[in-house]
């Protein structure tokens, strides 16, 4: 009979649903009432990639690698660089995306996912250290990772305890936990994890870097001749924490407080106005600057100054400057 609408549920498919609810909660209840056995395993996980140089390798298969996905995403989403490798397409080439300074998280409810053994043994063989989440740590995937975060043996809610959503929901729940404790951990901002979702920023992300850059007249510039005093005049007038210096009308170097401060620093025994006063530009600026072309999208300009820890980047034309980007100004036009 086909379905209409405004027609209510039969009392047994409430149940159905209620039944498998009350196991789903009952094996999450038994998760959380293990979790002090877990205590050295979860803060050595959690320390881990903590300090983790590189990246968070997601890796699952079938089910476990549906719930790697959403892994993958959630650190992501929460300061962390991750990304989800499938074991198949791995062992055709693409553990190439593993690197040294990586972290692998893999998930196989019994540890003995056939499809795994191509992954285990590239970290093996190159120091990658591994996180294993699974139900069984005597496994071939227990005994080969450095950190095993066990799952308690519960009842699938399917009620033939065959099909993975249980299990699944656990391997999640694990992960999502692993996730906010390293946001905690790393302390990430509200304003920080606003810029990790900035949605209907698609628009501003693909516009021109010239369509939004401080425009030519309001540049912060000085030659190399200029004594560093007067760069830091202009550094301060024109409030953008960087001075471009430039050579024939080309841009060489720049100055920021960064620059300023080393020198001081080397230069210790004189005053400070000594010091300022018989350098020139020259001699303090930073030469081969990150610069970006007028045509640079927005996006990919964020990009370049997160990946160099950079504020504010020249935009040139010919090696003339012809903007300044800085990050503040992407950010505020909605590119992050």
């Amino acid at each position: 009979m086909a379905y209409r609408r405004g027609m209510s549920a039969s009392s047994s498919s409430l149940n159905y649903v209620r039944d498998a609810l009350a196991a789903d909660i009952k094996g999450m209840s038994q998760l959380l009432d293990g979790l002090d056995a877990l205590a050295p395993q979860i803060a050595e996980a959690v320390g881990l990639l903590t300090s983790l140089q590189g990246r968070i390798i997601v890796s699952g298969v079938g089910k476990s690698g549906h719930i790697g996905t959403k892994l993958a995403a959630t650190f992501s989403s929460t300061g962390t660089a991750a990304y989800f490798l499938h074991p198949t397409e791995a062992s055709h080439g693409d553990l190439g995306i593993v690197q040294p300074g990586d972290v692998l998280l893999m998930l196989s409810w019994s540890g003995e996912t056939r499809e795994l053994s191509d992954v285990l043994g590239y970290a093996k063989r190159h120091g990658v250290p591994i996180i294993a989440i699974t139900n069984n740590s005597a496994s071939t995937l227990g005994r080969a990772s450095d950190v095993v975060l066990v799952l308690p043996k519960v009842r699938e809610a399917c009620p033939h305890n065959l099909a993975p959503t249980t299990s699944t929901l656990l391997q999640l729940a694990m992960g999502d936990a692993i996730a906010i404790a390293l946001l905690q951990e790393k302390g990430l901002s509200e304003e920080n994890f606003h810029n990790f979702h900035p949605g209907g920023s698609l628009g501003a992300a693909l516009k021109r870097v010239n369509e939004i850059m401080h425009p030519a007249d309001d540049l912060p510039l000085v030659d190399v001749s200029t004594p560093v005093i007067k760069a830091l005049a202009t550094l301060s007038a024109k409030g953008h924490g960087i001075v471009g210096v430039t050579e024939n009308g080309l841009l060489v170097g720049v100055i920021t407080d960064g620059d300023i401060r080393r020198y001081l620093e080397k230069n210790a025994s004189a005053t400070m106005q000594e010091a300022l006063h018989e350098a020139t530009s020259r001699a303090i600026m930073t030469k081969g600057p990150t610069s970006l072309g007028p045509d640079t999208m927005v996006g990919e300009a964020l990009n370049v100054l997160q990946s160099k820890r950079i504020s504010a980047a020249f935009v040139t034309k010919a090696n003339r400057p012809v903007g300044l980007i800085t990050l503040l100004r992407l950010l505020n036009r909605g590119a992050a």
